[in-house]
């Protein structure tokens, strides 16, 4: 009996050990209480309305949308038949949308995503205390995805802008949002990686967190331990539609610089160079005289833009601006975007095995219209693409390895090139089983292919071929 008693006074003292650990660690786990009381006041819904014309599409009375799932038990996906001139065949319909955002001052700006807003016909704002404001559009960057606007109102909450350069990896972060229109609804994860760079957005080096980031939360503050805003929610990486672990921010220092701008002018000036740039792979490292993949190569350098009058060629391989690296391909944009234009800055190349300085006098960006459809005369042909392409000289030929096609330059975000997937830096090699030679001829069967499939582009991207398939708009874009 002694023997049993003693085993089990060493069990008892066992597990209150264990649960002792247990409770500590329990109590060493952020308690978000107070960020929340303190924080979701200044947190907003926002809910816009825009009336778009209604394609009245054969078999469905939703405008060429899904079919709503109350439906599908009864249609499947095929409704019955529209019959011309009756209700919700054609003619014009709207659209709602839900996000979040949140106050920057007290007299009335608040800070969402520009793709929360965009296109909107009526924005309504509904504050913590539910009063409900009809808020206008200062400006809206969608480079960054930033959008400020304004509602009449002298005493709002405001939330505290933290420092998004100081997040580390591994750091509690919180988000309060209206995800699928829940009001203020709260989630907490930690950072998962830093200066994420996505399809697109090369002028944002977003935040990855695991916070759950569903529909309607675009736009909502994304929140330190000390309750300061370091980020912006703006991005999901979804296959269903909804949170699989992967969200994405834009840090509250990038955003507040263009919310400044946007407030100023109502649009955004950012430095430009005027290159077309590639990664450095291993293999061109060592070809460059480099001690390691880093940097950015300069694959071709745009006429009269502020690198050619600098002296930039076609090889260089940038590895600082004003003595910041250039870790890859990607950081280039970001330190040159946030240069304001005309200012000097200081180019470190590497050029011929050797480093050197380049000092170079920054430009603006040019007219998104402009920069996507240059200046040829094959002007319509660019804009229904959404690219900006230049032929290639047999010196770049030969540096990217191709006996034919034409170079990307860059790329509309919301054109039918960026949908098929290509990039800045890519070659052009057949279009739709054409081979193609230079821009006219490229020109030239973009005029000539079909509306109603998609057609297959071969493509050269950093020495290696590969399709894409890319559907053409029945329209011209404007």
């Amino acid at each position: 009996m002694k023997y049993i008693a003693r085993h089990t006074t060493l069990w008892c003292l066992a597990l209150l050990t264990l649960f002792t650990a247990q409770l500590a660690q329990a109590r060493d786990l952020p308690d978000f209480t107070q960020l929340v009381k303190d924080a979701a006041p200044g947190v907003v819904n926002i809910s816009t309305t825009s009336t778009v014309e209604s394609r009245g599409m054969a078999g469905s009375p939703f405008g060429g949308q899904d079919v709503p799932e109350i439906f599908r038990h009864f249609f499947g996906d095929q409704m019955p038949p529209m019959i011309p001139g009756a209700p919700g065949y054609g003619g014009s319909e709207e659209r709602h949308s839900l996000g979040s955002g949140f106050v920057i001052s007290r007299d009335g700006y608040i800070m969402t995503n520009a793709h929360v807003v965009d296109g909107a016909d009526e924005i309504v704002v509904r504050l913590n205390d539910r009063r409900e404001l009809e808020a206008t559009l200062v400006g809206a960057d969608k480079k960054t995805d930033v959008a400020v606007l304004k509602v009449d109102a002298d005493d709002l909450p405001v939330l505290e802008m933290g420092d998004s350069d100081a997040l580390e990896v591994g750091e509690w972060v919180a988000a309060i949002g209206s995800p699928f229109g829940f009001d203020h609804s709260v989630t907490s994860g930690i950072v998962s990686a830093i200066d994420r760079t996505l399809p697109s957005d090369a002028y944002v080096p977003f935040i990855q967190t695991d916070v759950a980031i569903n529909p309607g939360n675009s736009g909502g503050p994304l929140f330190n331990l000390d309750g300061e805003v370091v980020g912006i929610n703006s991005q999901i990486y979804t296959r269903s539609g909804g949170f699989m672990g992967v969200s994405f921010a834009i840090p509250i220092n990038v955003a507040m610089d263009i919310a400044d701008q946007l407030k100023d002018s109502g649009h955004v000036n950012r430095g430009w160079l005027g290159v077309v740039i590639q990664p450095v792979s291993r293999d061109l490292a060592e070809s460059f005289g480099l001690d390691g993949p880093r940097g950015a190569l300069i694959s071709d350098v745009t006429d009269d833009s502020p690198a050619s009058r600098a002296g930039l060629e076609a090889g260089d391989v940038v590895l600082s601006v004003n003595g910041d690296r250039v870790e890859d391909s990607s950081s280039l944009p970001r330190l040159v975007g946030r240069v304001a234009p005309g200012e000097d800055i200081t180019l470190t190349v590497m050029r011929d095995g050797e480093r050197r300085d380049l000092d170079v006098t920054v430009g603006s960006w040019p007219d998104e219209g402009k920069a996507v459809t240059g200046t040829s005369k094959k002007d319509d042909s660019q804009v229904r693409l959404g690219i900006a392409i230049s032929d290639l000289d047999e010196q770049m030929r030969r540096q990217l390895d191709v006996d034919n096609g034409v170079l990307v330059r860059q790329v509309d975000p919301r054109g039918a090139a960026a949908a098929a997937g290509l990039s800045p830096g890519d070659v052009i090699v057949s279009f739709n089983g054409q081979d193609i030679e230079d821009t006219d001829a490229l020109m030239e069967a973009v005029k000539d292919a079909p509306t109603d499939r998609a057609v297959p582009v071969r493509i050269v991207r950093e020495g290696q071929s590969l399709f894409v398939a890319l559907r053409l708009e029945t329209e011209k874009q404007e």
